[in-house]
């Protein structure tokens, strides 16, 4: 078999709101790169509690195959993706002057 190795990268973040959402853009950045990038094994720690982990994806199985992408606590059911990243006509969410997608 052959070796593999983990990265831990360690990047902090003033909350853990904040904490998630750099470890999710991050994990989903990374992931177009590399197909070895396993966002749904992301987590976030306190800096001197890192043996608490907080799950940053839901990564639950979905029916058909493939993984939930959405946030831990999402309310929307699970998908393969995030509503927010693609559009229904499937071209990226225009952007508002604030940076963030703008919601249809």
């Amino acid at each position: 078999m052959t070796e593999r190795w983990v990265i831990h990268l360690p990047v902090t973040a003033p909350d853990l709101l904040r904490a998630r959402i750099l470890a999710r853009t991050a994990a989903r950045v990374l992931a177009r790169l590399t197909a070895r990038v396993e966002p749904g094994g992301v987590t976030v720690s306190a800096e001197d509690q890192q043996c608490v982990r907080h799950w940053v994806f839901c990564d639950r199985r979905l029916p058909g195959g493939g993984r939930c992408a959405l946030p831990t606590d999402h309310s929307a059911p699970c998908s393969r993706r995030a509503p927010w990243l693609v559009s229904r006509r499937g071209t990226p969410p225009r952007r508002r002057s604030s940076g963030r997608p703008e919601l249809r």
